[in-house]
């Protein structure tokens, strides 16, 4: 008969703003169901405390403590649960017996446009309105005029698929008032038409720039854009062992490394695109900064990985992707000085969440203003990457050309995508 709709995904809410907050997801399993479900968690801005995954390859139920990032995030309980059901398989006794994957439409692309007067931290305001209406930004060209003001491109999906209400446009547009008063000149919302492809890449990298941002691993030399502060270097503390010994069908991975935000996600979304299975998994609460994550495992054809080779390959794919899961350089553009950030894009095409909303929170706080903002995607020769470009304006108490400065803001930037 399988799970009433109502109980697939329970809540418990903390009785003190300090206590946790239990999720609660019981329904049929699927490969990466694990990985889609934290990143819906980051997507709303909940930090996993500690958690626990059970598989039997058929039905899955998994348990995770949460919290807000930052007590000022407000979080939209009812619609978190609506999102978390939507990637869970569906609870029907055909899925149960055929495990038929429920299949959606990509949700439609809209272009919010407005024209108004610049100043510092518009565009990181702008991003947190979006966000607290659950509007995923796809895309974004920001550009300013030379008198100040500030033309703003942003294509935007909504995860409660009512943007093509009016009602709903109306809400959007009217916050984007409220945020910006008579600075406003103009604003709209319309679906998105070929405009949308034109801004899909990003515009062309150097060679230098692509082979800085896109290595497979940091180089241990100081002098590169991407040198690690001291507090950085306890990253490449990082284990993953594997244990063949202990379970005739399933290997024992076991990971300990400095906590992060998304570090589940960075974990359970490498293990999606390498067609791993968890069959049971326990992850545990930070203690001084790190955390030990537990993973029972086989491959998606039920067979442990035996192949030290494969073993050795998985492990240091894992080691990268959670010693380096945002890419931060600070390069020059012509006579410009340029931010780069960079994030893998999962191999059903997703992306990392809140990352356009953490580095704009950063550069506010550092008190820099942005000349102009893109989004877009690039392939290199093994996987597809997210870019976000940010040239910076030169009137702000950093002196961008000196390599401190440089790596002052850097450093600041990675700080609030990792989370410390």
């Amino acid at each position: 008969m399988g799970v009433p709709y109502d109980d697939v995904v329970l809540i418990q809410k903390g009785k003190t703003p300090e206590e946790p907050h239990v999720i609660t997801v019981n329904c049929p399993d699927k490969t990466g169901l694990g990985c889609d479900i934290c990143r819906i968690i980051l997507d709303f801005g909940l930090y996993i405390t500690k958690g626990d995954i059970s598989t039997d390859g058929k039905w899955c139920y998994i348990v995770l403590w949460v919290v807000p990032h930052s007590y000022s995030i407000i979080v939209r309980w009812s619609n978190l649960k609506d999102r978390l059901i939507s990637v869970c398989p569906s609870c029907s006794p055909s899925f149960y017996f055929f495990n038929q994957p429920s299949t959606s439409s990509p949700s439609p692309v809209y272009l919010l446009k407005f024209f108004c007067l610049g100043r510092k931290g518009l565009l990181h305001d702008v991003t947190q309105v979006l966000c607290e209406l659950e509007l995923t930004i796809q895309k974004v060209k920001v550009m300013t005029t030379p008198d100040g003001r500030v033309l703003d491109l942003f294509f935007i999906t909504d995860n409660m698929e009512l943007l093509h209400t009016k009602s709903r446009q109306d809400e959007t547009c009217e916050q984007l008032h409220d945020l910006l008063g008579e600075s406003c000149i103009s604003c709209e919302l319309q679906l998105a038409g070929p405009e949308y492809d034109c801004h899909q890449g990003v515009s062309s990298l150097s060679p230098v720039v692509a082979e800085e941002l896109f290595r497979f691993e940091l180089s241990d030399k100081e002098v590169r854009a991407q040198a690690l502060s001291a507090d950085m270097e306890k990253l490449k503390k990082a284990t993953v062992m594997i244990d063949n010994s202990l379970s005739p069908a399933h290997m024992l991975l076991q990971i300990h490394c400095v906590d992060h935000k998304g570090l589940l996600y960075d974990i359970l979304r490498t293990l999606k695109d390498c067609n791993i299975q968890i069959a049971h998994g326990r992850f545990s609460r930070n203690s001084k900064g790190y955390r030990d994550l537990d993973l029972f495992i086989q491959q998606n054809d039920g067979k442990k990985i035996v192949d030290p080779d494969k073993q050795s390959a998985l492990c240091s794919r894992l080691k990268v992707e959670m010693l380096h899961p945002l890419r931060v350089i600070i390069a020059n553009r012509g006579p410009d000085t340029e931010l780069l950030v960079a994030n893998p894009v999962e191999l059903c095409g997703k992306g990392r969440p809140r990352v356009f909303y953490d580095v704009t929170r950063a550069l506010k706080a550092l008190g820099i203003c942005l000349f102009s903002a893109e989004i877009g995607r690039h392939s290199t020769s093994n996987r597809e990457w997210e870019v976000y470009r940010f040239l910076l304006d030169e009137n702000c108490k950093y002196l961008l050309s000196k390599k401190v400065a440089r790596d002052q803001i850097a450093d600041e930037v990675r700080r609030a995508l990792m989370g410390w």
